[in-house]
C-alpha cells in the first residue's frame, strides 16, 4: 500500500466506510442470530459460561486465535486475527441482569419465568456487535492487503463486577492503538462523557445475639449498627461533591424474627465520584463512619471490598473520527413495523418523565417527534459527565478509547426494566446493532490508515492523564469472585 507525507494510506475504498459497512452487513445474520440465542440465556456477573462459549465459538468459526481466562477470570477472552504494528481492540459484554425475565416483544410486563434473569441493558446485543465489528474489519483489512491486529476482548461482569478493570490490571490492553466499544441506547449519538468512579464494598457487623424482651441488656444489635452507619452516611451526604453519589442495599438483617437481638447484618455500599481519587477520598469517610456506628453500637464491623472502576478519559480525537464515520453510515433505517411497537409501548408503559429523563441523561431532544431515534446527535462541544459508570473507564486510562451509542429502544426506555428486556431482540434491536458494528468497524479502518490520528490520540490521553500513569482502583491481592453473588 502507498501512504502519502501525512501517514493516511493512499486511495483505497477496501479501508472506507460504504465497503468495511458491507462486510459487516455479509455476516450480520449470523451475529444478529447470535445475539438472539444470548438473550435466551441471561447469565449474571462472572456466570456467563454459556454466553462466553457462544462467542468463542462464532469467532472460531472466523478463524480467530482464541485465549482464554484472561486475567484469571473463565468468562474473560480474547480472540484476535492477523499480523502488524497496528492493533485495535474491540470491547464486547455479554452479562444480563437479576430478577428482569420478560418475555420479548410484548408491551406488558409478563415474565417468561417469575424471578429470573434478563437483558435489561442489551448486554446480548452489546457483545455481538462488537464481535461483528472485528470480523468486518479483519475481512476488509484482508480483501486490502493491509496487515494490522484485530482483537475482540468478551468482558465479563461490566454490571456490577469490574470485569475490565481486571483485565486492565492484568495488562490485557497495553499494546492497543486504539479501543473502540459502543452501547445500547434510546439515542444514535458519539459519546463524548466522562463517567464516574466507583468503590463498592459489602460492610458486615456482628454482634451478640439475646431474647430481646428478657435480656436485652446483654444483646449488641449489628442491626443497629447498619441503620446507624446509614444516619451517619445521610448526614455526610451534606458535606460531599454535589456530582457524587453514594447507594447502598441491606443485604442482611439478621433474621426475621424481632424478639431476637441481631447478631449479624450486611450493607452493600456504592460510592461514586467524578475522579477516583474523590471516590477514594469519599470510600474512606464511609468507612470511618462504619468504624463510628460499630463503636456506639459494640459490634464488630468487617469491610469486604466487591469492586471499583476508574472514570472514563474521554478522547476527543477519536470521538471526532468516530462522528465523522457515523454520520457517513447513518442512523439505523426503521420502518413502520418499528415505529408501530416503539408507538405502542411508550402507549402502554412509558410516561412524559420517562421521555424527559432520556433526553436530560443523553442530551437528545425533549420533543422529538418520533418514537425511535433515527438521526444522531451533535458531537457535544465539550465533554460532560454522563451519572453512571462503566469499567470501560480503567481501559480509557490505558489506551485511546471511543464509543457510540445507537437507538436499540424507544426513546424514554429506562434501562435495567423489563421495557428494555421486551426490546432486546426485536428488528429495530438488530438493526441498530448492526449499525454500532459498522461505526466501530469503520472507525478502526480509520484508525489503521491514518498514522497521524493514531498519534494524535495517544498524545491526547497523555495529557489528560497528565503524566500519571494508570494505578488500578483494586485493593492490592483483590481477586474476581467465581460467580454473579459475593461468596462466604
Amino acid at each position: 500500500m502507498q501512504h502519502d507525507k501525512a501517514g493516511r494510506l493512499g486511495h483505497n475504498e477496501f479501508l472506507g466506510a460504504d465497503h468495511v459497512s458491507r462486510c459487516a452487513d455479509a455476516k450480520a445474520n449470523i451475529f444478529t442470530d447470535l445475539s438472539d440465542r444470548v438473550w435466551a440465556m441471561p447469565e449474571l456477573r462472572f456466570e456467563e459460561l454459556r454466553s462466553v462459549e457462544e462467542h468463542i465459538a462464532a469467532m472460531e468459526a472466523e478463524g480467530f486465535r482464541i485465549t482464554r481466562n484472561v486475567a484469571g477470570m473463565r468468562t474473560a477472552f480474547m480472540a484476535e486475527a492477523g499480523e502488524g504494528d497496528v492493533t485495535i481492540g474491540f470491547l464486547g459484554e455479554f452479562d444480563a441482569l437479576a430478577g428482569l425475565s420478560q418475555v420479548a416483544g410484548i408491551t406488558e410486563q409478563r415474565p417468561l419465568e417469575p424471578g429470573a434473569n434478563g437483558h435489561g441493558c442489551h448486554h446480548n446485543l452489546l457483545g455481538a456487535a462488537s464481535l461483528l465489528a472485528a470480523v468486518a474489519l479483519r475481512d476488509a483489512l484482508t480483501e486490502a492487503g493491509v496487515k494490522a491486529r484485530v482483537r475482540y476482548y468478551g468482558c465479563p461482569a461490566e454490571e456490577g463486577g469490574s470485569g475490565k478493570t481486571y483485565m486492565a490490571r492484568a495488562g490485557a490492553f497495553d499494546d492497543l492503538d486504539a479501543a473502540f466499544c459502543w452501547h445500547p441506547c434510546v439515542y444514535n449519538a458519539v459519546m463524548s462523557s466522562s463517567t464516574l468512579a466507583n468503590v463498592q464494598a459489602y460492610f458486615r457487623f456482628s454482634g451478640r445475639a439475646a431474647h430481646a424482651a428478657m435480656s436485652p441488656q446483654v444483646g449488641r444489635s449489628a442491626l443497629d449498627a447498619v441503620e446507624l452507619m446509614n444516619v451517619g452516611i445521610n448526614y455526610m451526604r451534606e458535606h460531599m461533591p454535589s456530582e457524587a453519589r453514594v447507594h447502598y442495599a441491606i443485604t442482611q438483617t439478621g433474621g426475621i424474627s424481632p424478639n431476637v437481638v441481631q447478631a449479624s447484618a450486611e450493607g452493600l455500599y456504592l460510592v461514586r465520584a467524578p475522579r477516583l481519587d474523590d471516590a477514594r477520598s469519599l470510600f474512606d469517610r464511609v468507612c470511618r463512619i462504619a468504624e463510628g456506628a460499630a463503636l456506639m453500637t459494640e459490634t464488630k464491623v468487617e469491610m469486604i471490598f466487591d469492586r471499583a472502576t476508574s472514570n472514563i478519559l474521554p478522547n476527543r480525537a477519536l470521538e471526532e473520527a468516530m462522528h465523522q464515520t457515523f454520520t457517513a453510515i447513518g442512523a439505523p433505517k426503521f420502518d413502520a413495523a418499528d415505529f408501530d411497537f416503539a408507538d405502542r409501548l411508550r402507549a402502554a408503559s412509558l410516561t412524559d418523565d420517562d421521555i424527559r429523563a432520556s433526553s436530560e441523561a443523553f442530551g437528545g431532544p425533549a420533543d422529538y417527534p418520533k418514537s425511535l431515534h433515527d438521526d444522531i446527535l451533535p458531537l457535544v462541544e465539550r465533554p460532560g459527565l454522563l451519572f453512571g459508570s462503566t469499567d470501560v473507564g480503567d481501559v480509557s486510562w490505558i489506551v485511546p478509547t471511543a464509543q457510540c451509542l445507537t437507538a436499540t429502544a424507544a426513546i424514554g426506555t429506562p434501562f435495567h426494566t423489563w421495557q428494555a428486556v421486551t426490546q432486546g431482540k426485536l428488528p429495530a434491536a438488530h438493526k441498530a446493532m448492526i449499525t454500532a458494528a459498522k461505526v466501530m468497524a469503520s472507525s478502526g479502518a480509520r484508525v489503521i490508515a491514518d498514522a497521524d490520528l493514531r498519534q494524535r490520540a495517544k498524545q491526547e490521553l497523555l495529557e489528560r492523564r497528565n503524566g500519571a500513569p494508570y494505578r488500578s482502583p483494586l485493593p492490592e491481592g483483590s481477586q474476581p469472585p467465581q460467580g454473579a453473588a459475593r461468596r462466604g
